[in-house]
């Protein structure tokens, strides 16, 4: 099969967009420099949106089982005990919101189950392979990679740049990367086993003098490690004594000793943006198009659901259905999106990084502003609403999950309908929901009524309230979970959104 798509990085956006891709049956190779999978729990927050996603991989089950909650907070000040916390309220699942909580897992296990993912679907990722340089014409990328020494020359369709803040592929591409790196908070954040600790878990201790200032340990899941994050000095050296000595300047009881250090890395805040996010056939994504500061737990997040806007995009673009004038607006429309979701979220991380630094009361206090639910394309150029009356609900929002009862009487959600490479059709209280090639269709009966084929009872009427939908309305759901389109019935129904990927 030929590689219709080159990924250069293996991390967590370059691994969801290599399965997208494979999925779709799209021919795609994954490169990544480093000689072995990447060290280190980094990342270790996924917000409920990126569950979502992952739900529709099919990697939810595996991720949910080798994590946890988040852990209570057990706050010292000047080496006393002043109480537990949590970071953010604990949400109870609704209905149109199966998985309302952030869940932990270090970075280094989800991207393992996402390689384990990709290669089940036959794309193992090449290890130990540099991309060096590309040149791009009308109908492709030519790519030079670097792999023990030898060079080899590779033709794609398309390249994408997953490789990181330093990205040789953004860099190639003289797309500037604004923004700042702030050189006066440097951070030692380390996976390590320590002494003493329930880790059950999570602990702050801060300075008598200054609370603000302290050390912070979390437990990360499947054994006893803890992420920790001490501040360093300009010349600090990422060492097991830089670390105790550290413990031993923020009150850390004695009792409490470091007994080995797995992994350390030393670490700034960065806060940049790339001005594009696509240069012809070549495109940006995750850390390579925008960098965070870790307040929040933005990045690995932000990164995974770029790959799940352009994944189905670049599939249809490359169909043999699709024309070229409908290819480029598939295309431009990855930036469009993108682009102003990453600058949000960039204010929402600075923001919460400011409040950190100034001391403020709530600043380990995370809302649902950084769960990416309430996240929209509503300005897309794809997006189009065709109510009369728009309710709290719009073209290019979320589309929200329910349950509902099938043909057979089976309880099944409408995120079951919805999991796959398919768009979605929901015909609400219709019976002309006919599914065609790479669209699911489904009428959405009331309760009482009698479903057949691809038919679904709404038995308790939350599909009709989450929708904020009357009869006869048709809704079409993107393959990423996003609304394209609301029509009436008399309306006819326009696939503008991409609804038959291969």
């Amino acid at each position: 099969m030929a590689h219709q798509v080159l990924i250069a990085g293996a991390g967590p956006t370059g691994l969801t967009l290599g399965i997208e891709l494979a999925r779709r049956g799209v021919g795609v190779r994954v490169v990544e420099r480093g000689e072995r999978p990447a060290a280190g729990s980094r990342g270790d927050g996924l917000q409920p949106r990126t569950l979502e996603v992952f739900d529709d991989l099919g990697v939810l089950d595996a991720v949910r089982a080798a994590g946890a909650p988040p852990a209570p907070l057990r706050v010292h000040v000047g080496g006393q005990f002043v109480g537990e916390r949590r970071l953010s309220e604990w949400r109870e699942p609704t209905p149109d919101v199966p998985l309302p909580n952030p869940w932990m897992l270090g970075q280094d296990r989800t991207e393992s189950i996402l390689r384990t993912r990709l290669a089940e679907l036959g794309v193992p990722v090449e290890l130990g392979t540099e991309l060096v340089a590309f040149e791009q014409d009308g109908t492709g990328v030519s790519v030079t990679l670097r792999r023990d020494g030898r060079s080899e020359r590779v033709r794609a369709a398309y390249l994408v740049g997953a490789d990181g803040g330093r990205s040789t592929v953004r860099r190639a591409l003289g797309i500037p990367f604004d923004g700042t790196t702030d050189e006066t908070m440097r951070m030692l954040l380390g996976d390590m086993r320590i002494e003493g600790l329930d880790h059950r878990y999570g602990y702050w201790f801060g300075a008598a003098d200054d609370p603000r200032t302290g050390v912070a340990l979390s437990p990360l899941p499947g054994g006893d490690l803890f992420q920790t994050v001490c501040p360093a000095g300009t010349d600090t050296e990422p060492s097991p004594a830089t670390v105790q000595a550290a413990f031993d300047r923020f009150g850390v009881p004695p009792g409490f000793r470091l007994r080995e250090l797995a992994w350390v890395t030393v670490w700034r805040p960065n806060s940049r943006l790339a001005k594009r996010y696509r240069a012809g056939r070549v495109f940006l994504a995750g850390d390579a198009a925008h960098a965070h500061p870790p307040t929040g737990g933005q990045g690995l997040n932000t990164g995974v659901q770029d790959a799940y806007n352009l994944g189905w995009k670049l599939a249809e673009a490359l169909g043999p259905d699709t024309d070229a004038e409908r290819a480029a607006d598939l295309l431009d429309s990855y930036e469009a999106e993108r682009l102003p979701v990453a600058a949000r979220v960039l204010g929402i991380s600075n923001e919460l990084l400011r409040k950190y630094t100034d001391g403020a009361s709530d600043a380990f206090t995370r809302g649902p502003e950084t769960h990416q639910l309430d996240i929209t394309y509503r300005d897309s150029p794809l997006v189009h609403d065709g109510r009369a009356e728009p309710g709290a609900l719009r073209a290019g929002d979320r589309a929200p999950d329910a349950p509902v009862v099938d043909a057979d009487g089976r309880a099944v959600r409408l995120f079951d309908l919805f999991r796959g490479p398919h768009a979605t059709v929901l015909a609400f209280d219709g019976s002309d929901a006919k599914p065609s090639q790479g669209v699911g269709a489904h009428a959405v009966l009331r309760a009482g009524e009698r479903a057949t084929g691809t038919a679904v009872v709404d038995a308790q009427g939350h599909a009709f309230g989450a929708y904020d939908v009357a009869d006869g309305t048709t809704v079409l759901v993107r393959p990423d979970g996003y609304i394209g389109s609301i029509t009436h019935a008399r309306g006819r129904v326009s696939l503008p959104t991409g609804a038959s990927p291969r």
